[in-house]
């Protein structure tokens, strides 16, 4: 993507719909940290739309190049893991970039958590 984007740049009535947005802010989250759908609701300027979120990141079916498996629920937990194929493939993924997981929790989750409002 190359140029971050602020939150006044990723606002509602944008060309591109809903889905694409969430998808443009996923992309950013850093290697190694994960964020909420809720963090990226607000982020998008609709704070209220977690659950969107959600259903935009079941809607993105595997694609490689929206890291889905960095989006958590707002505690930690891994509540989109069985959208993934494999049992435990979102955890192993988080794993596999150093992150800890345990019994579908993210230990140290607020260490990691990276907030779009103030990393953008």
């Amino acid at each position: 993507m190359g140029v971050k984007k602020k939150e006044k740049d990723i606002q509602p009535g944008s060309e591109t719909n809903f889905f694409d947005r969430v998808y443009e802010v996923v992309r950013l989250i850093p290697y190694g940290r994960v964020t909420s759908y809720g963090a990226i609701a607000k982020c998008l300027g609709a704070a209220k739309s977690a659950r969107m979120v959600g259903w935009a990141m079941n809607a993105c079916g595997g694609r490689e190049d929206v890291p889905a498996h960095r989006v958590v629920n707002r505690k930690g937990l891994l509540t989109g893991k069985h959208h993934f194929e494999g049992t435990n493939l979102m955890q192993q993924l988080l794993e596999n970039e150093g992150i800890k997981v345990v019994d579908s929790q993210i230990i140290d989750f607020e260490e990691i958590f990276w907030d779009p409002m103030k990393e953008l």
